[in-house]
Parts: structure tokens; C-alpha cells; sequence
């Protein structure tokens, strides 16, 4: 009777290490995804980060980021602690398994509330960066992130072609345009001379719209692989326990 109980704890111990083991590579495979979604948020457009105030897009990024990479790591030593069956690696992966949980928790609600105050603050704020700082001394990305949002997103102005109108920028470094260069639909040097529909955007809501659509999708995916994984990591976390469990039964 032993013997069959024995056995059959083996038999368990050997399907948790398979299970673990298996979940290590998928969890591989999801630190990259994780890794590639951070680095993708950051690369992608990354000089419209500058025209928002707030850190919260960034800083959400950069936490997927380094919870991807803390996953190579994670994943080494798990799969080592299941191949040693040494419960006190067991202990340091499960700990580790919990801290990236958390850290992909934290950026899921962060990308969820920036979704939430995204609207406000960019009618806010956008219209003064962009006015206000365009081409002026010391605000060199500034400048370089309105030229490429305008082309990017072919839009003109935050709420409209006439923004332009107001500001340090048209009374300082237009020399007669009415908007800049980049908001043509086919940039050439002075333009902006002309803002008529056929020669520049003229988008309803202006590049607040446009800029408002491309952020939210990308806060959607953020978010989304973010609290993906780690929901996924706590299969990883219920092995874990189960494999320490079962290991602690069988040196009795």
C-alpha cells in the first residue's frame, strides 16, 4: 500500500515538473511579447512623447519592459530549480513569478487610467505645446515631434488649421506663413504660405483626434499583454506551490 502511494506522489511530482517545466517555455515566449510590446510603445512615434505632459505612457512602457527582461532571468532559474528539485530555488522563482506579477499589474492600471485622462489632458496641454514652443529656442523636440505628428497623422494644428494662428510661433519665425511647413500635404520649403484644403490637412478635431486614436490603441495593447501575462503567470505561481508541496511529501 505504501509502495502504490509512494509511486503514485512520484507520479505527481513528475507531471508538476513537466507542467512547470512547459510553462517556462510559454513564459519565454510571453517576456518577449512582453519586451517587444514595451519596446514597440517607446520606438513607435516615440517623439510624441514629448508633447505629453504627463509620464504615465512612458512609464508604463518602461515597466513592461523590465518585467520582460526579469523574465529571462526567471525562467533560467526556473527551470533549473525544477530540474534540481531544490525547494529553495522553488522559493526564489516563486517570489520572482510574484514580483513581475505585480509589476504587470501596475502597468495594466497605469495604461488603463492614462486611457481614462488621456482626452482632458491632451486638450489641454497640446494646444500650448504646440503654439507656444513650436521652433523656439531650446525647444528643439518640440519642434521635431509637431512636424512629424502633422505629417505622421496628417493633421494641421491641435484643434485646427487657424491655432496657428495664435501663439509665439506666427509672430516670430512665420515670415508670412499662416501655418508651418509640415502641415502641407506635399512639404516643400515656405508652403505653408497657403491654407487652403488642397495644400494642407484640414482634419475635424484637428491632431488632438488623430493623436488621441493612435494612443489609445496603443494603451489598449499595453494594457492588455500586461494584465494578459499576468494572469497567465499565476498558473505559473499554483505550480509552483504545487511541485514545493509535492517535493516536501516526498523527502517524508
Amino acid at each position: 500500500m505504501a509502495d502504490v502511494e509512494e509511486k503514485t506522489n512520484n507520479c505527481g511530482t513528475i507531471c508538476l515538473k513537466y507542467l512547470l517545466f512547459i510553462f517556462n517555455l510559454l513564459f519565454w515566449l510571453a517576456g518577449g511579447a512582453v519586451m517587444a510590446v514595451g519596446v514597440w510603445t517607446l520606438v513607435d512615434k516615440s517623439d510624441y512623447i514629448s508633447l505629453l505632459s504627463s509620464s504615465i505612457y512612458a512609464f508604463a512602457a518602461y515597466i513592461l519592459i523590465g518585467a520582460g527582461a526579469i523574465v529571462v532571468i526567471t525562467g533560467i532559474l526556473g527551470c533549473c530549480a525544477t530540474i534540481k528539485e531544490q525547494r529553495s530555488l522553488l522559493i526564489v522563482y516563486f517570489v520572482l513569478l510574484l514580483f513581475i506579477f505585480l509589476l504587470e499589474i501596475t502597468a495594466g492600471i497605469l495604461a488603463y487610467v492614462y486611457y481614462q485622462e488621456l482626452n482632458a489632458e491632451l486638450r489641454a496641454d497640446l494646444k500650448e505645446r504646440m503654439v507656444q514652443n513650436y521652433q523656439q529656442p531650446g525647444q528643439e523636440d518640440i519642434t521635431r515631434a509637431v512636424d512629424r505628428l502633422q505629417q505622421d497623422l496628417k493633421c494641421c494644428g491641435s484643434n485646427s488649421s487657424a491655432d496657428w494662428r495664435e501663439g509665439a510661433w506666427i509672430q516670430t519665425f512665420a515670415d508670412g506663413r499662416l501655418v508651418p511647413d509640415s502641415c502641407c500635404k506635399t512639404p516643400s520649403e515656405r508652403c505653408g504660405f497657403r491654407d487652403h484644403p488642397s495644400n494642407i490637412y484640414k482634419v475635424e478635431g484637428g491632431c488632438i483626434s488623430k493623436l488621441e486614436e493612435f494612443l489609445l490603441q496603443h494603451l489598449l495593447i499595453l494594457g492588455s499583454v500586461g494584465l494578459g501575462i499576468a494572469f497567465l503567470q499565476i498558473v505559473g505561481m499554483i505550480i509552483t506551490c504545487c511541485l514545493y508541496r509535492s517535493l516536501k511529501e516526498d523527502i517524508y
